[in-house]
């Protein structure tokens, strides 16, 4: 690749990753179910990925990195199931701001978890974020579905926040491309027992919409994003996925007619410039944030 090329593909990844909520709503499927759909078929198309494209020789796994992948793929159930419950409940729009938290998640968690020391501008992306997801808020009524699909969509992201720190801990022993394909056999495995007696009622057109989730939304958007990381700083590559809100919302409002009001814009341009703000961060930020885009 090009740095011309890959930037491309980077956009077309973040658009890829920006349909996730769109082809969720479209399929009338149970979140368990499109949700273990989308792992097999991701595993199929990262397979593929890794046999004819990956220059990257997979490691042996060590007892803590099997225990490692096994984590990473109990989060990222967690995480993918959470988001499409908010999708089916709130929309795609709502779904994938609270979703897109999750930088806020990540820099408290690494404070934690890493004992790294909050910076001035870490706290003002905390505070865009919170007054972000206020806006987006449509009311504080836990009766109403967009109100509960919003805390859905959020708890989400804190998944997603903890699945980039388990990543970000093995990311020295394990290539992204195996570890991606590991998650996503663990998230197949937790989910047939639920899946499985609902297989039958799923439409062939639902399974269309399940298959392009996986292998686009995916593996296809997961392996373009490491490819292009080989010639883009990854800083670059998230800020090119900061993007993935913008597409997903504008694609449903298309789609769905799910009009954004004025207050809702306005909490998701904070949300996607505190995106912005966190992939400026320096030192390990930057590969926390690079760690972070494909697993959505």
């Amino acid at each position: 690749m090009t740095p011309r090329t890959a930037l491309g593909a980077l956009h077309i990844g973040a658009l890829m990753f920006g349909l996730t909520g769109v082809f969720g709503k479209l399929a009338a499927a149970s979140p368990a179910v499109i949700v273990f759909g989308r792992a097999v078929f991701a595993v199929l198309a990262l397979a593929a990925f890794a046999r004819f494209a990956s220059p990257t020789r997979w490691q042996k796994l060590q007892g803590r990195d099997m225990r490692r992948l096994l984590l990473g793929g109990l989060l990222l159930t967690g995480h993918w199931v959470s988001f499409f419950i908010s999708v089916k409940v709130a929309g795609v729009a709502i779904a994938t701001l609270g979703f897109a938290s999750f930088p806020a998640f990540t820099v408290l968690l690494e404070g934690l978890v890493f004992r790294e020391r909050i910076r001035a501008n870490e706290i003002l992306l905390v505070v865009l974020v919170s007054i972000g997801l206020v806006l987006v808020t449509p009311d504080f009524d836990l009766a109403s579905g967009a109100t509960t699909g919003l805390l859905w969509a959020v708890a989400s992201g804190l998944l997603f926040s903890l699945l980039s720190l388990t990543n970000r801990a093995g990311s020295a022993h394990v290539p992204p491309v195996q570890a991606a394909l590991c998650q996503n056999v663990v998230v197949g495995l937790c989910l047939l027992p639920m899946a499985a007696p609902q297989l039958s009622d799923v439409r062939p057109l639902d399974w269309l919409w399940i298959g392009l989730l996986g292998v686009f939304c995916t593996g296809l958007a997961h392996s373009l994003f490491v490819a292009s990381l080989a010639v883009i700083k990854a800083r670059t590559a998230a800020v090119v996925f900061a993007m993935e809100p913008v597409y997903g919302i504008t694609i449903a409002w298309l789609l769905f007619d799910e009009n954004p009001t004025l207050r809702m814009l306005l909490g998701g341009v904070l949300i996607i410039v505190a995106i912005v703000v966190s992939s400026q961060l320096d030192g390990t930020k930057k590969s926390s944030a690079g760690a972070q885009a494909p697993s959505h």
